[in-house]
């Protein structure tokens, strides 16, 4: 059941603030009242609120059973660059969760395919740690990941565990050196190689829109059903409760009726350029 979160921001406090790349950093929260976290269902996001600067969502990445709350950001703007520059110890207001989650449940039995472009495999994290902690409840767990660089992939230590748990996990980048020794291109060439049974399959998928787009094509062009393809998607939006319009994608609002939705409720919308 998605718990109806609050519209005030909950102050926390930043415990670690972990550099991933260049450009994205991972904050660890924990609540300044004391009390645990709000439990979150993997997929959902929260507002997080710096005060004097602004807001902004952003998808939870942390393990759903973690005791501190979890936060991948990328430093692209004013907003993120004060959260990505946030020390130990420095508060942030955080408002949520918030958004339908990825549709584990509904899986059960089934073939998971989770491919992440670039910081999409952020959103993802806790699904596939939820998927792997509870892996009989699936048929195979599939990982596909590109990045733009080998500098630019996340979670290092988590791919390690990942490619020891799961049925295959295949990594590439656009471009690389002569020292890096993996895949070299985009993600969706990697589903060549990935075996899974396309009657019985769900995919979850995070990345640009456009890689969103090819890899969806490519999923039914194998035979997967778009009521089988989630989608994590990413619009600009201030009130996360539906009211300001900014994330309206045709019928719906990503932040009510999103970030996670079916490819089949939204391919044909996907073209539209945000407001």
């Amino acid at each position: 059941m998605i718990r109806e979160a609050s519209s005030l921001p909950r102050p926390f406090r930043v415990v670690t603030n972990t550099r991933e790349t260049d450009d994205v950093v991972t904050l660890q929260l924990e609540p300044a009242d004391g009390r645990r976290p709000d439990s979150f269902a993997p997929g959902q996001f929260n507002m997080l609120y710096r005060f004097s600067v602004g807001e902004v969502p952003l998808s939870i990445s942390s393990a759903p059973d973690s005791p501190l709350l979890g936060h991948t950001i990328r430093d692209v703007g004013a907003m993120t660059r004060s959260l990505c520059t946030a020390e130990p110890g420095d508060l942030v207001g955080v408002r949520g969760p918030l958004g339908q989650p990825w549709p584990l449940a509904e899986a059960s039995g089934c073939d998971l395919l989770f491919i992440a472009g670039g910081i999409g495999l952020a959103p993802l994290r806790p699904a596939i740690i939820g998927a792997l902690a509870d892996r009989k409840r699936y048929n195979r767990v599939c990982i596909l990941y590109g990045a733009r660089t080998p500098a630019d992939l996340l979670f290092h230590e988590d791919l390690k565990r990942w490619q020891a748990e799961a049925d295959q996990v295949l990594i590439t980048v656009d471009t690389a050196g002569e020292d890096w020794a993996g895949d070299v291109g985009v993600v969706t060439a990697l589903l060549r190689r990935t075996r899974f049974d396309a009657d019985n399959t769900v995919a979850f998928v995070c990345g640009p829109e456009i890689m969103m787009r090819f890899v969806a094509n490519d999923l039914m062009q194998s035979g997967v059903s778009p009521s089988e393809i989630a989608l994590s998607l990413e619009r600009s939006f201030s009130c996360a409760l539906g009211l300001c319009g900014k994330c309206q994608l045709g019928p719906k609002f990503i932040c009510k009726d999103g970030p996670v939705l079916r490819y089949a409720e939204v391919g044909e919308l996907l073209t539209i350029p945000e407001l």
